[in-house]
Order: structure tokens, then C-alpha cells, then sequence
């Protein structure tokens, strides 16, 4: 396999089981438990009781409805979904490489960095990547003794070297921006990626530097739940691609997706959100936005927000979209500060392709960018098709899904913090 490590995700599907750990139940512990929690229906009126293993998904519907009524079967378009609560990240072989991304320009990252990068070279012999203008950082090429290390690790420029054969996993050091720039940087397949929390908010950061040793070891040994945070597939068709280059060639927009052989399409991955926004304009943004090719709404205001679930607690969450768990497949759709009050946010299907457009009404161009970078305008004739990537991020939790998104809650967001009510004595109430 040339030396690649593939990294593959062991999960196994929830399941039913019939009866109460093999034991029989009487009526009325049913009755007691029917109360209790929502029963799951059956086919048929059967006293057998359903309860679900611990999963991620829902349970799986019934597809009987009263006593003549079913769903047409089709084989063809059946979906052997995976239970997201027990994937575990295993290898093929063990890993050789790693990519270590580190926030740029920021001094108190230094120290760590090199300890870092010593342990990977010289305890865990790793073949250590790190971009070119990280290693150009004055107070790393300067420190004479990390200069011996530093001379075996292999370095790379965003834009120009292809690494996505080379890496078989990503250690993100800084906060949430590192991971968006480590997805940016494989517009395929992405290896694994551990992010170590030391920048301000680190909500997609779970690991605490202080222990990286033992987590590493771990990692390594292929011991570690993992999340699959989906990204999105944009394609950007340019009407007026001549005029485009024009002002590529002037260093105004810079453009690093994929270019496709007709010349007038760039494809990206964007992993929390798509934004379109009025510009420097001060006219209200107008587009039109399509769903599977119908025209569902027009969008008048400052813009409209495209997001992943991982992105719902970014920009979308400040634009009043809900917060979704990453394990959601969904698309969520914001407008941001829109011209009418009905106007809310909406959450549709993983699977559908959303298309947006500048309206024909539009008295301006509308300006589009891709979880913050390569922001470009978009002209009358240009589209920006959306859909869910089938090439996910796959994020090393710390515990497992579930408890990291929440525990991101509580510590970055302080969701739902407020001094508890006041206990009310039994004098009180007589009172």
C-alpha cells in the first residue's frame, strides 16, 4: 500500500431484543414499564416487549401501518447505517507519519510545540510533517537544539505540496481555527485528528496538553473512540471566468479548491459553514435558493448561513440556529439578520443539494466564503451547489460523542448556566 497507514472505523448496529435479558416478564411489569417510558410498536399486537441497546440512531420504523397498510420495499435503496456510539478507531498497520499543525504566530504555543515534536521524533520514531512557514518562525529556526530536530522533519506549503498519501494522522495544536485548517488542507480523505486544546474557545479541541504522552501512546495503539464530522461539498460555477482569473492574477481572491477541466467550477470542503453575505454593499443581499431544483424561498437581509452540525455552534448558533449534535446527519439553513420576522432557521436532510443564485432582483453582487477563507464574490449567472461530503472529518474524542459535545457546552459556551432557585421550605409555602 506504499507505506500509507489506512485508518478504518470498527462500529457495531444496534439492536432489539425481545424479552428482558431472557427473563420472563410478566403483564404487569409491562403495564408499570409502559408508563413509564414510550413503548415501541409492533407489526403486529404482540405482548412481546421491544427495548433498544444503547445507540446513536433511532430506532428503526416500522414500516406497517394498521392492519393492510405497508411502505413499498425497495432493496435497491436500503441504508446499512452504522451506531456512531461504538466506533473505535483501529489500524491496519501501525502508524508511521504524523502532521503537526500549530497556530501561527503565537508564542505561547513555542514550548509546546518543540516537546511535542521531540517526543513524536526521537520516543515514538514518527516521521513528523510540518508546514514550511512554521518551521521560518524565528524562535524555532534560531533555537540551535530543537535545529537538530527539526532537520529530520518534513515540511510542506498549503496550495503547493499534496500530503494526503503521506499523513496517516493530525495532531492540531492551537484552538478550534486549527482543526477548520487541517480540513481545509485534504479535500479527500482526512486522516485521523487528535486536537489538543490551547487556544481561546477550543470547542472542537478536547485534549488537555498536560498528559499528550500517555493520549499519544494511546492513540497510536489504536485505544480511541472517534466522532465522523461531516462536511460539506461546495461547487462554485463562474459564470464570467475570464474576469475571475483577471483578478486571481492581481492577488485579490485567493482560490486553492480543486479546478475542474472546464475551467469554470472550483470545489471545496468546508467542515462548519457556508456564507453568503451582502459584501460591502449597503443594499440588502438578495438570492434565491434552490432544494433538489425547486425554488423554495428567496433570502433578503444581511446573508444566509449554510452549515454542518459541527458548525451550528459556530457562527450559526450567533446567527439563532439551534445547536446539533454531530452525529445529526442534517444541513442546517440561517439567514443572517433577514428583512422579515417569519424568517427562522430550518434544518433539512443530509442528502438533499441546496443551490443558491443571486436573484434576478438583485441591485448588488453577494460575496461567499468557505468556513472563513477564500472569500470571493458572486456575480449574476454564478451558482454554489451544496451538498454533504462523503469524505468526514474523523475527530479522536477524549471520552466518547456524546460526553465531549456536552462537556464543550457547558466549559466553552456556558450553555444553560444560572444560579439555581432558591429551595422553598414547607413554611414557606403555608406562607
Amino acid at each position: 500500500m506504499d507505506g500509507k497507514q489506512e485508518m478504518r472505523v470498527e462500529a457495531a448496529p444496534y439492536c432489539y431484543t425481545t424479552c428482558d435479558g431472557g427473563r420472563e416478564v410478566s403483564g404487569r411489569s409491562i403495564a408499570r414499564r409502559h408508563r413509564k417510558a414510550r413503548s415501541l410498536s409492533t407489526s403486529s399486537a404482540s405482548s412481546s416487549e421491544y427495548r433498544r441497546t444503547q445507540s446513536l440512531h433511532g430506532p428503526s420504523p416500522v414500516t406497517t401501518f394498521g392492519p393492510k397498510a405497508c411502505m413499498l420495499q425497495n432493496p435497491h435503496t436500503v441504508m446499512h447505517i452504522q451506531d456512531p456510539a461504538s466506533q473505535r478507531l483501529t489500524w491496519n498497520k501501525p502508524p508511521k507519519s504524523v502532521l503537526v499543525i500549530k497556530k501561527i504566530r503565537d508564542a505561547g504555543l513555542l514550548q509546546p510545540f518543540k516537546e511535542l515534536c521531540m517526543f513524536l521524533t526521537e520516543v515514538k520514531n514518527l516521521i513528523v510533517y510540518v508546514e514550511k512557514k512554521v518551521l521560518d518562525d524565528p524562535a524555532i529556526s534560531d533555537d540551535e537544539n530543537f535545529t537538530v530536530v527539526s532537520k529530520k522533519f518534513c515540511t510542506f506549503r498549503e496550495d503547493l505540496d499534496d500530503i494526503s498519501n503521506r499523513v496517516d494522522f493530525i495532531i492540531c495544536l492551537g484552538g478550534d481555527g486549527t482543526l477548520l485548517y487541517a480540513s481545509s488542507l485534504f479535500q479527500e480523505s482526512v486522516p485521523p485528528v487528535m486536537a489538543f486544546h490551547l487556544g481561546s474557545l477550543g470547542f472542537l479541541t478536547p485534549f488537555k496538553f498536560d498528559t499528550y504522552q500517555s493520549q499519544l501512546t494511546q492513540i497510536i495503539e489504536g485505544n480511541a473512540a472517534i466522532i465522523l464530522r461531516s462536511r460539506l461539498k461546495v461547487c462554485v460555477l463562474k459564470e464570467n471566468w475570464e474576469k475571475m482569473a483577471r483578478v486571481e492574477e492581481k492577488g485579490i481572491i485567493l482560490t486553492n479548491g480543486d479546478l475542474e477541466s472546464s475551467r469554470n467550477t472550483m470545489q471545496y470542503q468546508v467542515l462548519n459553514e457556508v456564507v453568503v453575505d451582502r459584501g460591502p454593499s449597503s443594499y440588502l443581499s438578495n438570492v434565491d435558493l434552490f432544494l433538489d431544483g425547486h425554488l423554495i424561498t428567496t433570502v433578503q437581509g444581511d446573508g444566509l448561513i449554510v452549515s454542518t452540525p459541527t458548525g451550528s455552534t459556530a457562527y450559526a448558533v450567533a446567527a439563532g440556529a439551534s445547536m446539533i449534535h454531530p452525529n445529526v446527519p442534517a444541513i442546517m439553513i440561517t439567514p443572517i439578520c433577514p428583512h422579515s420576522l417569519s424568517f427562522r432557521p430550518i434544518v433539512v436532510p443530509a442528502g438533499v443539494q441546496l443551490k443558491i443564485m443571486l436573484s434576478c432582483e438583485a441591485r448588488n453582487t453577494a460575496w461567499v466564503s468557505f468556513d472563513g477563507r477564500k472569500r470571493q464574490e458572486i456575480c449574476h449567472g454564478d451558482s454554489i451547489t451544496i451538498t454533504t461530503s462523503c469524505f468526514p472529518v474523523p475527530s479522536i474524542c477524549f471520552r466518547d460523542p456524546v460526553n465531549d459535545w456536552f462537556e464543550s457546552l457547558a466549559q466553552c459556551l456556558h450553555w444553560n448556566v444560572r444560579k439555581k432557585q432558591n429551595y422553598l421550605s414547607s413554611e414557606d409555602e403555608d406562607n
